[in-house]
């Protein structure tokens, strides 16, 4: 247990190392040049069409028209010409962030974990447990066990103390699933995953309760985006650059941990400065 806590303790401050290089900041920038690129295209295609639906649904209720009636003539034309491109935007930019982060997610991962492996196991053996669609196939998996879990305890949320606790323990399940796996995907075998998942299970469910934490930060700048809207523009791109990071700082503290388990997994059973001694050794020394 002393061996697992000093692995995590170690491997979280050598991934808030990592988080300053400049390989990873500039990563962490990936999904913002990203949105900017998809929001543009789509902008350029349908933000006209899409004001113009908002306009017209907006129309068809009754108590929109009779608000914007008792705020005046002027007053009100122009909140009905703000109110539909507001719309817009609240609608599209969690669907393009979403996007953004999941690619980004996709591409970021399996880089990191190979950052960690050439800069502290580049003697590691590839074994190439798991492919692509392999941790595709284990995320879809997981995730879906997750939702049914929380369906499941949904009705546990209305007491106090339980929704501070089930919650994260469902995140932290699936955080330690999905980004142990893909840690290890490359350098393990599948024999190796399942026993180091199996056997430090407990401090990685402790790192993915403490991500999901973290995680939170980034979803209170974006709440806080939604209801400022003269805000939006500035606080949901730096709401989705802090996932990124925290993203990125979790893919780390993972890989940093999960291969150093399986470094130790494969450690022989003697020293490699001190062979086993021969056999003819091991036997009950002869009387002088």
């Amino acid at each position: 247990m002393l061996d697992a806590m000093n692995l995590l303790l170690s491997s979280f401050w050598r991934a808030t190392g990592q988080c300053l290089l400049p390989r990873v900041i500039g990563m962490s920038l990936l999904p913002l040049a990203l949105l900017s690129v998809l929001a543009s295209a789509w902008a350029y295609v349908y933000w006209n069409a899409s004001v113009q639906a908002v306009q017209t649904w907006l129309g068809h209720w009754g108590w929109i028209d009779a608000t914007l009636s008792w705020l005046g003539a002027g007053q009100g034309e122009g909140f009905r010409q703000v109110l539909a491109p507001v719309l817009v935007l609240l609608l599209v930019t969690p669907v393009l962030v979403v996007v953004c982060l999941l690619v980004v997610g996709l591409i970021m991962s399996p880089v990191l974990s190979r950052l960690v492996a050439a800069r502290r196991f580049p003697h590691l053996e590839r074994k190439r447990g798991a492919s692509l669609a392999g941790s595709l196939l284990w995320a879809t998996w997981s995730s879906l066990i997750a939702l049914a879990a929380l369906a499941v305890s949904l009705p546990l949320w209305f007491i106090p103390p339980l929704i501070l606790v089930v919650p994260p323990l469902i995140w932290g399940w699936l955080t330690y699933r999905i980004m142990a796996y893909d840690a290890l995907a490359e350098h393990a075998s599948k024999e190796e995953r399942t026993g180091i998942m199996r056997a430090h299970r407990l401090p990685l469910l402790a790192m993915g309760i403490l991500c999901g934490l973290l995680g939170t930060a980034p979803a209170v700048l974006w709440a806080s985006g939604i209801f400022l809207a003269v805000a939006f523009v500035i606080i949901i791109p730096l709401a989705m650059w802090l996932y990124t990071v925290i993203f990125a700082f979790s893919a780390l503290w993972f890989a940093n941990y999960a291969l150093a388990a399986l470094e130790q997994r494969r450690l022989p059973a003697y020293p490699v400065s001190e062979p086993p001694p021969p056999a003819e050794n091991l036997a009950t020394p002869q009387s002088p």
